[in-house]
């Protein structure tokens, strides 16, 4: 009875939220690419390590360019004026994509959070 309560308590850490993560201090890296060509997170804690899928689709680059980012990471530049005239303005809400790069993220634009084995 001992031996399984020791392996229940040897078992990784379920999946939680990327806001329940930074809340106990787990520290936000760069953007990368998960094993299935998504990109996302590393958050590494005093109990492992944690990547979250973006949920972005649109990024701002600069005054004149967005990118239309794929499932599989690819990144498709966007000409930022034309995109906007299809949507009736600018959406204030699109991230950085150099941002997104170096980890500076807000929880809106996280997806579903997994641990990291190994």
């Amino acid at each position: 009875m001992i031996g399984a309560a020791f392996l229940l308590q040897a078992a990784p850490a379920a999946a939680e939220s990327f806001q329940g993560l930074v809340k106990k201090g787990y520290k936000v890296g760069k953007m990368s690419q998960g094993k299935s060509g998504a990109l996302g997170w590393v958050l590494t804690g005093k109990d492992g390590k944690q990547f979250c899928k973006s949920k972005v689709s649109v990024a701002v680059v600069d005054k004149k360019t967005l990118v239309s980012i794929l499932g599989s990471g690819r990144m498709v530049k966007l000409d930022r004026a034309t995109f906007e005239a299809s949507l009736g303005g600018a959406d204030p809400s699109l991230p950085r994509l150099s941002d997104l790069k170096a980890g500076r993220v807000a929880a809106q634009h996280v997806g579903s959070c997994t641990p990291l084995g190994g």
